[in-house]
């Protein structure tokens, strides 16, 4: 029998491939309203991981965050996944892409999740709200990410037209993102969710990431040094899985039951463990608690326990029943 494990040790021995006392499992949400202020974010992510008990923290601000900076605004009109609707685009032209400023971290929507951070630090370090010291990690969109929200409909045929500028735009998105990794580590991350929105065939060739986006993400990735658990998020479908599968990070997450690979395919394509399993919609929105458990189930015996974290393959939308959630939990006992 396997002595009981901690989170961090549970973590660890599932990065490696080593048997656990129980599968890992997390999920984590959008806070429409709450990820205004550092402090009301901190305590919508407490508050969530204090009834679930997951074994990581995934903080997820307002879309907006990292990009408020540049002049983007965004608003949460009722989105069920708790996602904002943006208002007229900061990129208005090809020349728009050179006039991207460097950001201060510490200030507006940057500094309030930077003061979310310091508090979720504070209070799993000494036991506040939670039952033992929880690994958190802060998500990050990747520039390309960014940039879509800074651009919207025009940013892949600027890519294509303009791509000097393009390129310009995000050296710039890049450096804002690693000062504030910078700013972020004396918080106690973890590490960071790195989001890939366009790691996928329906938006860019493989030719097109590899220039516009992989040598960036792999820059973003060198400066989180001294971090010990980094997780990647491939959005959409048809995603580019093996063009990312050897990045230096510890877990991948997709949407595994609804775009390939499957999670059984996957595990002799990286080496990375793996997150995912339940479908966001279908199954946490829309499904019961028995079908939580049968899909947990499947994913369970794909990957046989090893080298697996159970969630679903992006945020969980905000109307997903609570006992939905629960069974997710339940479902590694």
């Amino acid at each position: 029998m396997i002595t009981k494990m901690n989170k961090r040790e549970r973590l660890t021995a599932t990065f490696a491939g080593e048997a656990v006392d129980r599968p890992a499992v997390a999920l984590w949400r959008h806070w429409p309203g709450d990820d205004q202020w550092g402090h009301e974010l901190a305590r919508a992510v407490l508050t969530f991981q204090q009834t679930y008990d997951f074994d990581f923290i995934k903080i997820t601000p307002a879309s907006e965050y990292c990009l408020a900076g540049y002049g983007a605004q965004s608003e949460w009109r009722g989105n069920f996944e708790g996602t904002g609707e943006w208002g007229q685009r900061v990129i208005q032209s090809p020349e728009d892409w050179r006039k991207l400023k460097l950001l201060d971290p510490r200030q507006g929507l940057l500094g309030e999740v930077l003061k979310a951070n310091q508090i979720i630090g504070q209070s799993v370090k000494i036991g506040q709200s939670v039952k033992e010291e929880v690994p958190f990690i802060q998500t990050i969109f990747n520039p390309l990410s960014q940039a879509k929200n800074l651009a919207g409909k025009r940013l892949l045929s600027d890519l294509r037209q303009y791509p000097q500028a393009v390129k310009a735009g995000l050296a710039i998105i890049t450096e804002n993102i690693i000062r504030f990794i910078e700013a972020l580590k004396p918080m106690g991350a973890a590490g960071i969710f790195l989001a890939l929105q366009h790691a996928t065939y329906d938006l860019l060739t493989e030719a097109e990431y590899r220039d516009f986006c992989r040598p960036l993400d792999l820059q973003i990735l060198q400066a989180t040094d001294g971090m010990w658990f980094n997780l990647i998020h491939l959005h959409g479908e048809n995603v580019m899985f093996d063009v990312v599968a050897d990045y230096p990070v510890q877990a991948i997450n997709w949407h595994d039951v609804e775009t390939p690979p499957s999670l059984n395919e996957a595990l002799s394509r990286t080496k990375l463990a793996l997150c995912g399993g339940i479908r966001q919609w279908d199954t946490m929105v829309r499904g019961t608690p028995d079908m939580v458990h049968a899909e947990a189930q499947a994913a369970l015996t794909a990957t046989q326990g090893r080298r697996f974290i159970l969630g679903t393959g992006c945020v969980t939308p905000i109307i997903a029943p609570t006992c939905n959630l629960v069974a997710v939990r339940k479902a590694v006992e």
